[in-house]
């Protein structure tokens, strides 16, 4: 899918060096009774090799330090002065075993279910979990690969790509709804996958933190890569590979009229493919540079997965009511949410301009995605997201959407992701009589996680159904999916449909006080915050806060969105 970085280097093993004396004196200062440090790291760190005091010093961030000790341990013991270097690559590596039983687990079961709903729940977490491997793997394979970021920057997308990890895994959870078949997966491998999934990333977070702290700015260089795979750039934000009418043509806010096709896709038969399926399998293999389907003005009523190995993908079209990609699959009809989407972007750096997607199930369909991306430091100029029910599924990595119109009901605005929508439209509709709207559900599980909802500088209104009853069908702005959702609503109109309290309880008091919920600087009838919940996780935030959110730190915008070729913001509107 893209390389990925793991810190390495000199400097790093000498700043972890330093980590490790600032942990084992602390180990040293006092022990509790029952002979465990109070990070909950084996006491009597004096008296361990070299080897294991290292472990003990990766291990002390994590959240389950018995799963982090006991996969490091084994490798300390069999040599007493491994490096700190060598065990930071080990916790890859025993997480990738990890998910690799896991996923090689799903596939044993899979083979004795005959109940179809249950089988596809068990191929999807085959499906993931292979995303989840692939992930960890390239990380580990392109060690120092990148020579624009410094180790600060290189832990900020690490812990970017474990979010991804991490939502790919408890995707495959949720779909599993069969109790037993649950409780037979997790027992036997993927628990402790998600263990130590969680505790790389929190090993990660810490890293980076001491970076911070003592200001290492080393750059290591090395060859360049393809984009989608390391997505490394130049000063000015392009790719390696650009040549000088590359950046030129990105440059352009015209890119459509200016760009010549590798591929032609009309239903007429006036282009070279009829079906855009056929356009993406046409992708040449070892492309250097973008792949460009144009597709002309017509309703392409067809499902398209745009694999890990297609990267660099460029789709547009000739306006997103004329240019329409569409289906009809739902939960109703037997399919995982998963496995609905009529559009999946997967491979990296996927950019759609001036394109339609639609999931015409209805509201009846409940569960019924337009349009699920994964591909990351992916965007999305002038398109739209018909449906109702999970219209978008943003579901993993660097998403920017812009000039956009997104349509929906209930949780239309869902997954686990860094997803920044700016200058959108984003329509509630009517739905069933015995629902009520929510505009976003986020999946953040895991404290760490960089990932977060952000909705910048768009108009919430209703649609022209709903505007006439729009006080008798309640609105809300989001409710939390899962324990560590995290949302933001900032520099965006609100119309007067939505509700006073704003926010909506997933289930009594879940997730309430662990969530994070903000508005900064709305304006309109809806943005009054007077009478909004007065949960612990629920803030007001100020222009500190805020800044936090905007594309620049919260995508890492500035190292990738220049290569999209449309107008961005980094930071605020105004």
């Amino acid at each position: 899918m893209k390389a990925k970085i793991v810190v390495v280097g000199i400097s790093l093993i000498l700043v972890v060096g330093v980590i490790i004396g600032v942990i084992v004196t602390v180990n040293r200062g006092g022990h509790s009774d029952s002979g465990v440090t109070n990070n909950g790291v084996s006491p009597a760190t004096d008296t361990l090799s070299s080897g294991m005091k290292a472990v003990t010093a990766i291990c002390s961030p994590t959240d389950y330090k018995e799963a982090c000790m006991n996969s490091l341990s084994p490798i300390a013991k069999q040599n007493s002065s491994v490096s700190t270097k060598d065990l930071f690559k080990a916790v890859f590596d025993v997480t990738i075993e990890g998910v690799k039983k896991a996923m090689e687990k799903s596939g044993t079961l899979g083979k004795g279910v005959t109940n179809s709903t249950q089988k596809m729940a068990l191929e999807d977490c085959q499906e993931l979990l292979q995303y989840a491997i692939h992930e960890l793997e390239a990380s580990v394979s392109s060690v120092g690969d990148s020579e624009m970021h410094t180790v600060n920057d290189r832990a900020d997308e690490l812990k970017s790509w474990l979010s991804a990890v991490i939502s790919y895994q408890q995707t495959c959870i949720d779909g599993l709804d069969h109790p037993e078949l649950k409780s037979a997966l997790m027992d036997q491998g993927l628990l402790n996958a998600t263990q130590l999934t969680s505790n790389v990333l929190a090993i990660v977070t810490e890293i980076s933190a001491i970076l911070n702290s003592f200001d290492v700015g080393t750059n290591f260089k090395s060859n360049s890569r393809r984009l989608l795979e390391t997505h490394g750039v130049d000063e000015q934000g392009f790719p390696s590979w650009f040549s000088a009418s590359d950046r030129r043509l990105l440059a352009s806010n015209q890119i459509n009229n200016m760009v010549k096709p590798n591929a032609v896709v009309a239903k007429d038969g006036s282009g070279q493919y009829k079906t855009i399926s056929a356009a993406l399998d046409a992708y040449p293999k070892n492309l250097v540079g973008r792949y460009v389907i144009y597709v002309k003005a017509g309703v392409y009523d067809e499902y398209i997965t745009v694999t890990k190995e297609k990267v660099n993908v460029y789709m547009y079209g000739d306006g997103p009511r004329k240019t329409i990609i569409t289906g009809s699959k739902s939960n109703r009809d037997g399919y995982s949410t998963f496995r609905t989407a009529t559009f999946s972007a997967i491979g990296n750096g996927f950019i759609a301009r001036s394109i339609g997607f639609s999931n015409r199930a209805g509201p009846e369909g409940h569960q019924a995605v337009a349009l699920r991306v994964q591909s990351d430091a992916s965007a999305f100029y002038n398109c739209r997201m018909d449906g109702y029910q999970d219209t978008l599924y943003v579901h993993a990595n660097r998403q920017f959407y812009r000039n956009c119109v997104i349509s929906g009901t209930v949780d239309f605005i869902f997954g686990d992701s860094n997803t920044l929508i700016q200058n959108s439209l984003i329509i509630v509709r009517k739905p069933m009589d015995s629902q009520q709207n929510t505009i976003t559900a986020q999946g953040r599980t895991d404290q760490r996680e960089t990932t977060g909802l952000v909705i910048q500088n768009c108009r919430i209104v209703p649609e022209a159904k709903l505007f006439q009853m729009r006080f008798k069908i309640p609105t809300y702005l989001g409710r939390p999916w899962k324990e560590f959702s995290r949302t933001v609503i900032m520099e965006s109109m609100l119309s007067d449909f939505i509700q006073p309290d704003g926010w909506l309880p997933w289930a009594g008091n879940f997730a309430l006080d662990t969530l994070y919920y903000a508005e900064y600087g709305n304006r309109g009838p809806g943005a009054k915050t007077d009478k909004r919940v007065n949960w612990k996780g629920y803030k007001v935030i100020n222009r500190a806060e805020a800044q936090k959110f905007t594309a620049g730190p919260f995508l890492l915008g500035s190292k990738w969105l220049s290569n999209t070729g449309s107008p961005y913001f980094l930071g605020f509107k105004r």
